[in-house]
């Protein structure tokens, strides 16, 4: 399996860690594990800071204020589109605030690397077709995923 990622860091408040692109392509390749799909895959990743990320919450979900992740699937619940040239499946976009993420990695007293490995499962699984807001059943179910993809790259609330 070949993951494809588009990367790009549209901030300039706050380094990335050091192996953003590999952390994205470990967490990608683990969660299409998890869900056993063995496809070629395309991932966009951005990178913003919470300005940013803010308007875009506002023009898309139409909600004024800065969130911690946004995802934006490609193709329907049943299917993924895929490219053309390459038959690879097209997951979708994430947006990550990397203040907020800071944030919330202080707020929850864990790395700041773990919570950008988690912010990019999170919004894996969402690309994926999970979601977590109308059930508390999908709720488990999915953070259940999540927890077993970073336990399984040794990406623990410790780490």
């Amino acid at each position: 399996m070949n993951i494809e990622i588009f990367y790009s860091n549209e901030q300039d408040k706050l380094d990335p860690p050091a192996d953003i692109e590999q952390l994205i392509e470990k967490c990608a390749r683990a969660a299409l594990a998890e869900e056993e799909i063995n496809e070629n895959a395309q991932v966009s990743v951005t990178l913003v800071d919470n300005e940013a990320i803010r308007e875009i919450n506002r023009e898309h979900r139409d909600i004024d204020r800065a969130t911690d992740v946004l995802s934006f699937p490609l193709g329907d619940e049943d299917s993924f589109d895929t490219d053309p040239e390459t038959g690879a499946i097209l997951l979708g976009d994430i947006v990550i605030s990397l203040e907020r993420a800071a944030e919330q990695a202080k707020e929850y007293g864990h790395s700041f690397y773990r919570e950008v490995a988690f912010l990019i499962t999170h919004s894996l699984f969402h690309l994926l077709g999970y979601d977590h807001v109308d059930s508390e059943e999908d709720e488990k179910l999915m953070f259940g995923k999540q927890d077993k993809v970073l336990e399984a790259l040794g990406i623990t609330r410790e780490a």
